[in-house]
């Protein structure tokens, strides 16, 4: 417990800490634009990683219609593993009165190799990826911009009704670094993506994600103000071919994993499958099993 409190208390400063790791941003690798090579290692194969799947998918059904065969077809060498719905619930500190919770790792026990897939923006919206993650059943929770994403929302409806139980998050209208605006100017951008939000999909999201990971306390206060309970930061993040990390060089119990929905203008010549094919290999080779974020929080 006393690992747990000291984990999250330690989450305000994450917003310095999402600066090392790449949130969104041009199309440029981000490791070069950040002037340094982050820390990117491929780890050797895990015993576990070619072990069969969990027999209970994200959505509480085994490969199913998707079928034993269907990571051969998606570059795979072994079905993925994935991670039940815990019994309870982690323990999260409340977040102080008139502000949001911030969360950058999912308090886990030190043996529970479980992982979280989250994608933001929306720029890329690749049909195949539709396919993908329906027949490998990804859990992922997406946090859209309306400015990039808008363009086509039925995309991430079709992928947030596949069957995995996938999620549709907040991650402003414009996509600018809040803490360089006022605390009006950082409500509009929040609570107006709630308003758009609401109005294609049917609900006002509860989880935010602000751009670059960049925040103070006034998106705490905005956040809260336009009914998010949560901010959701990341500790490891996934270039073109590799894992950036915050710290260390492997994953992490409870890391939330970020993502971008980008395609080959954005990463080098590489496709938004093939970016998701080198990440769940990466996953696999560290021995850890896919959970569903929102069943944890």
């Amino acid at each position: 417990m006393k690992h747990t409190r000291r984990l999250v208390a330690g989450t305000l400063a994450a917003g310095a800490l999402a600066l090392s790791l790449t949130g969104c941003g041009d199309g440029a690798d981000p490791t070069e634009r950040l002037g340094r090579k982050a820390t990117q290692t491929t780890p050797s194969p895990s015993p576990s990683a070619s072990a069969s799947s969990s027999p209970s998918g994200p959505s509480g059904a085994g490969p199913g219609a998707a079928g034993d065969e269907a990571y051969k077809k998606w570059g795979l060498t072994a079905p993925l593993q994935y991670a039940p719905k815990p019994r309870a619930k982690p323990q999260i500190p409340s977040a102080k009165p008139g502000r949001v919770q911030v969360i950058d790792r999912i308090p886990v026990p030190a043996d529970d190799k479980v992982v979280f897939l989250t994608f933001d923006d929306g720029a890329e919206k690749d049909p195949e990826f539709l396919k993908m993650a329906a027949d490998l059943k990804l859990p992922i929770s997406m946090f859209l911009t309306d400015s990039v994403a808008s363009a086509d929302y039925g995309h991430f409806e079709k992928l947030r009704d596949n069957g995995s139980r996938s999620t549709i998050n907040n991650h402003t209208l414009t996509h600018p670094n809040l803490r360089t605006l006022p605390f009006a100017a950082q409500k509009k951008e929040i609570c107006g993506q709630q308003e758009r939000l609401e109005k294609r999909f049917g609900a006002k999201p509860t989880r935010f994600r602000p751009p670059f990971g960049n925040y103070n306390d006034d998106t705490l206060r905005a956040a809260n103000e336009c009914g998010i309970t949560q901010l959701l930061l990341w500790r490891v993040s996934m270039q073109i071919n590799n894992f950036q990390y915050a710290e260390g060089s492997a994953l992490k119990p409870g890391d939330i994993v970020l993502a971008h929905f980008r395609g080959p203008a954005e990463l080098k010549g590489s496709t938004e499958i093939e970016m998701t094919t080198r990440m769940l290999r990466r996953i696999q080779e560290q021995g850890y099993r896919i959970g569903r974020l929102e069943d944890y929080l």
